[in-house]
């Protein structure tokens, strides 16, 4: 499927940067949201106001909402809509701020942002039954098991990929011209990680925005980032929890 255009939530950096400038340097028109200003009027400066239009959006706050339907009313309907938004720390000592501030943006910004965006589906007339939304979410294979180092971040991945799951049963059951899909990227480098210590099978931003926009270009489902990570996940679903729970992860 042709992108003309995508709305892209958590732009200013990490993959949801790296994707809009791959979209824009497509041509694809881009509305991109994200907390720091400079940032996102440097994306817009740099391939112009013609293909990126941008409002600032803390996630976490309900006026998110209205951000987004000003996105929404200048670059008209899109094509499809990524959830970029995630924050992630291992966080041995259990600082409640760590855990609530992951829990805020991974979880309720997803929830308030997505929704918000489906209920304009359900009455956008550019949507029907052969133009659906596609909306995506960056979740994470981190969701697939408990972490121990991190449990906010791998407990909220696995809220947003359950999530999609009941939306896309959802779609179904009221009739919603929407797709759904579940992107999980193993480790990327990107600001989140420390960037002193060393990733297992880490792959670039720029290879990881490939994977995204292919998954956006055909509605995927579930898109897993290489083979790697796919026979990673299977092995991972396969230990039982009792012997999970015991495993020591080592920490980053």
């Amino acid at each position: 499927m042709k992108l003309r255009t995508v709305i892209v939530i958590g732009a200013t950096s990490g993959i949801g940067r790296a994707v809009v400038e791959r979209l824009a340097s497509e041509g694809v028109r881009v509305g991109i949201a994200g907390r720091r200003e400079d940032r996102l009027l440097e994306l817009q400066q740099r391939f112009g106001a013609e293909l990126i239009s941008y409002r600032v959006m803390d996630v976490t706050k309900p006026s998110a909402t209205e951000a987004l339907d000003e996105l929404l009313a200048e670059v008209g309907a899109p094509d499809a809509l990524l959830y970029a938004s995630g924050i992630g720390k291992q966080n041995p000592a259990l600082d409640e701020d760590i855990e609530l501030r992951t829990i805020e943006t991974n979880s309720v910004g997803m929830v308030r942002i997505v929704d918000h965006f489906i209920n304009y589906a359900k009455r956008e007339t550019a949507y029907n039954k052969k133009h659906k939304a596609h909306i995506a979410v960056i979740t994470s294979v981190a969701g697939t098991k408990g972490i121990g180092q991190a449990p906010a971040y791998s407990a909220t991945k696995s809220m947003q990929s359950a999530y999609l799951v009941a939306l896309s049963q959802y779609a179904r059951m009221e009739r919603v011209p929407i797709t759904v899909g579940d992107i999980r990227p193993g480790f990327v480098a990107t600001d989140i990680l420390n960037p002193e210590k060393r990733y297992p099978m880490i792959m670039t931003v720029e290879r990881a925005a490939k994977f995204v926009t292919k998954s956006l270009r055909h509605h995927k489902r579930i898109t897993i980032f290489d083979w790697r990570y796919k026979l990673l996940v299977c092995f991972w679903r396969m230990i039982p929890r009792c012997i999970w729970e015991r495993i020591t992860i080592v920490q980053n």
